[in-house]
């Protein structure tokens, strides 16, 4: 209590002190007032550093939230980091193949000569589960493939069984209409399944469920599990993902 007074009361001083110098500025000598803006300058560049990081943390939806729109009977959702936490570099040029953008997420294409653009943005809109968003601009593309690979963490293969679905929930925007495949991936002992669904073109919600039941799978050998998101024909395009998020169900039992 007598320490927030204590800040309180300094606040106050703070204030004070520069509205006096605000009204005083007028009648100053230029040497004084000279030494006024210098101090003004410092004080703004912290006061600035201080709101850059308030405005980054406050800004919603929270930074590292999990939260997602769930199917009923979901026994496990999650949503990627790279959608939920700031990514180091925000931006890459030129991206490369392999491109690491996280321990989980990787980009793949190949091309000879990368005209492909990487960023991290900022989501900011009312409906906007996701803190944050992927761009992607592909200018000049001479390769045969762009894929997006996500690798699922242990929780979602650990209990994955064939009776489950798992869904991929995303938030797509294009300047154009491209065709994208999300190719679920599940390895289980020295082979590897796969189950391919083709998102609807055009942008806003998409979702797809991955239907384990008619696969070859051993439930008792499965060591991993990915998707990938390939983009089919992606030159002179940006693509927005706005949020990637996957869940599993299990199937209902007739």
């Amino acid at each position: 209590m007598r320490g927030h007074m204590l800040n309180s009361l300094m606040q106050r001083l703070r204030l004070a002190h520069w509205r006096r110098a605000a009204e005083l500025a007028g009648r100053m000598t230029t040497v004084e007032v000279r030494a006024l803006r210098t101090e003004a300058r410092q004080v703004r560049r912290e006061i600035d550093r201080v709101l850059a990081v308030a405005d980054h943390r406050l800004t919603l939806p929270m930074i590292g939230s999990t939260a997602t729109r769930r199917q009923m009977n979901t026994d496990w959702s999650w949503r990627p980091n790279l959608w939920r936490m700031p990514m180091v570099p925000v931006g890459i040029a030129a991206a490369a193949s392999p491109t690491n953008l996280d321990a989980e997420t990787s980009l793949h294409h190949d091309c000879q000569d990368s005209e492909v653009t990487l960023r991290q943005i900022r989501n900011t809109r009312a409906g906007d589960l996701a803190p944050f968003g992927l761009r992607m601009d592909v200018f000049r593309f001479d390769g045969t493939f762009l894929s997006l690979s996500v690798k699922l963490p242990d929780a979602a293969v650990g209990e994955l069984r064939l009776r489950h679905l798992v869904r991929l929930d995303a938030i797509v925007e294009t300047e154009k209409p491209v065709e994208i495949l999300a190719r679920l991936n599940v390895r289980h002992g020295p082979n590897t399944e796969q189950f391919v669904l083709g998102l609807s073109k055009g942008d806003g919600e998409k979702s797809v469920d991955f239907d384990l039941a008619q696969s070859k799978i051993s439930e008792k050998r499965i060591e991993r599990a990915w998707v990938d998101l390939i983009f089919e024909a992606p030159e002179m395009n940006q693509i927005v993902l706005r949020d990637v998020a996957f869940s599993r169900r299990p199937r209902a039992e007739m």
